[in-house]
């Protein structure tokens, strides 16, 4: 390796496995079953306190959460159509943080409460961490503009950084000595925007692979594998045959110290019909199956790793493009969500 490459994973990094530090970007906060009409709940996300809740129109509205007046906490308070009501003074702010009426005053103050852009999908619900969002929620790329069905998988915490988690699914290596994958595997990236890079591969041989030997009768050709990171801790894994790939979703998002909170999220297109429904079920749990294989021996090196990629190798090409692509996205400060300032 050359000494560009040394540098690009040393003292240069400002984002990349930075425990304070992650990308502005969607990131997802509870699943959207957990919160009902007329219901608020208190989240803290990235370590910001946040107020969230859902109005009688089944819109979803994010709040910093802590009231203007006296600082009490918006998640005790109580939604009334479409606003939320604060318990400790009963200000009432609207669906746009708006204060619109202040009961002991007569009147409301033209203050405004910080809002943050909210969506769902996959079952989840995702915010924005900046002002305006400028991309859209993660996707696999090969199901842009398509309605999915979906279905959560494992829900877990490493004991690393997500864009520590993430390289994992483009360590080429890996798959030969953790999963015992008897095939070479060699990525080449494409950068989609800003915000999404992919890593793909087509993969041959691999005839004394349990795993391979259970998913080739349903294909004809080589498997496909390719990995989408969207802002460097969502990434979305697309595997199988040419006929019928598998959609797995990692989710991942900061906590204190550095660590990661993960969920998986399984997702198909959205076929018809009541066989279309009954066959999307069957696919859904089958990429259930792909997932755990992927991750069975894994988790114990997250629980444990204190990554620092100080010796690379041709075999770790792609974690550093991964790694570069990072450090050229916008970083947030971990509670503040402030942009950094890069100085390079």
């Amino acid at each position: 390796m050359t000494t560009n490459l040394q540098t690009t994973i040393n003292s240069e990094n400002q984002i990349f496995n930075h425990p304070q530090r992650f990308i502005k970007g969607w990131y997802w906060v509870i699943p959207s079953r957990k919160l009902r009409k007329g219901e608020v709940k208190h989240v803290n996300l990235l370590g910001r306190e946040l107020a969230i809740y859902r109005g009688t129109d089944g819109k979803v509205v994010t709040f910093d959460a802590y009231c203007p007046h006296m600082g009490a906490h918006l998640a005790l308070g109580k939604v009334e159509g479409n606003g939320l009501r604060c318990f400790f003074h009963n200000w009432k702010f609207d669906g746009e943080g708006n204060c619109v009426e202040i009961p002991c005053s007569g009147k409301p103050l033209p203050i405004k409460l910080k809002t943050w852009h909210s969506q769902e999908k996959y079952g989840m619900i995702w915010i924005w961490t900046g002002e305006t969002p400028d991309q859209p929620l993660p996707f696999p790329p090969e199901l842009e503009g398509e309605e999915c069905d979906s279905a959560f998988g494992s829900r877990f915490v490493k004991n690393c950084h997500p864009n520590v988690v993430m390289i994992n699914a483009i360590d080429a290596h890996h798959f030969n000595t953790v999963h015992n994958f008897p095939v070479e595997i060699n990525f080449e990236k494409q950068e989609l925007n800003q915000n999404a890079i992919t890593f793909s591969n087509t993969t041959r041989g691999g005839e004394d692979s349990l795993f391979l030997k259970l998913v080739r009768p349903f294909y004809q050709k080589a498997v496909t594998y390719s990995m989408c990171y969207w802002y460097g801790s969502t990434g979305t894994v697309t595997v199988g045959p040419d006929f019928l790939h598998f959609h797995i979703m990692f989710t991942l998002r900061l906590l204190s110290e550095g660590k990661a909170e993960g969920q998986t999220i399984l997702i198909t297109k959205k076929r018809p019909g009541i066989f279309g429904w009954i066959f999307n079920r069957v696919i859904l749990w089958l990429t259930k199956l792909v997932g755990n294989y992927f991750a069975k021996g894994d988790t114990k090196i997250f629980q444990t790793i204190k990554f620092y990629l100080k010796t690379p190798i041709k075999a770790d090409t792609s974690i550093l493009q991964f790694i570069q692509h990072v450090e050229q996205q916008q970083a947030l400060e971990w509670e503040t969500w402030q942009e950094v300032i890069s100085n390079k």
